[in-house]
């Protein structure tokens, strides 16, 4: 059984007078410990798909099943806990809280679990280790550069430890260099941890990465073969 299996997965809303269908009876499954990029035009879909595989929006209709579990079936506050265990979002422009220091910003999403804070301390160190990061701790977003920062929000992503990263088009605001980091992290993050990531991205070079590339046109998945580099 696939770790994410999408099946007729709807999502409609209306913009003015207009009903918008971004993604009509889309089919996906993504194994555990894949890697996917997702690529399209704008307005395609790619950020629905990606925002109903978070938990962060609903279906309109059909199914989306995550390790077994029926997202549709789930209340709010049940899918803001399953968000919690599952789910790290990389974001194209950082989200940081901009008054919060590099630590603070990554120890965020533990303050959602029963932790200890020298767990969360040990947490928190880890992952800003792994990004390259434990010497910027004390810096707020503003003394760092954009590639520092999406590093940041990279550690924030997988500081619990979730089983699903999913990033929004994570280096389209990063000059080149910046982006190849980012792209090595995400590489290893996969590679190397093991972890299940989906990435909405119009750059192919960074699709390349991936093991597998989906084509989303109008609300359809198309099969693309691998652009790996």
């Amino acid at each position: 059984m696939a770790l994410i299996e999408c099946r007729k997965l709807t999502r409609t809303y209306r913009k003015g007078d207009v009903e918008v269908t971004p993604l009509a009876n889309l089919n996906l499954d993504v194994e555990e410990g894949e890697f996917l990029a997702l690529m399209g035009p704008s307005g395609s879909g790619k950020t629905t798909l990606l925002n109903l595989i978070a938990g962060i929006d609903r279906p309109t209709s059909g199914s989306l099943r995550i390790d077994g579990r029926d997202l549709t079936a789930l209340s709010q506050r049940e899918l803001a806990a399953w968000r919690a265990e599952y789910i790290g979002y990389i974001f194209q422009l950082y989200n940081l809280v901009p008054t919060l220091t590099a630590y603070e910003n990554v120890e965020l999403p533990l303050l959602l679990h029963r932790l200890s804070r020298a767990e969360r301390h040990r947490k928190v160190a880890f992952a800003l280790e792994l990004v390259g990061l434990a010497d910027r701790h004390d810096h707020f977003p503003r003394q760092l550069s954009g590639g520092q920062e999406q590093r940041v929000a990279i550690a924030r992503a997988i500081v619990a430890d979730p089983r699903i990263i999913v990033a929004d088009e994570p280096t389209g605001d990063l000059d080149a260099q910046a982006a190849e980091s980012v792209l090595s992290l995400l590489t290893r993050l996969n590679g190397e941890l093991g972890k299940t990531l989906i990435m909405v991205t119009h750059d192919a070079r960074c699709a390349g990465r991936a093991g597998r590339v989906l084509h989303l046109e109008k609300g359809t998945l198309v099969e693309a073969p691998s652009l790996a580099v």
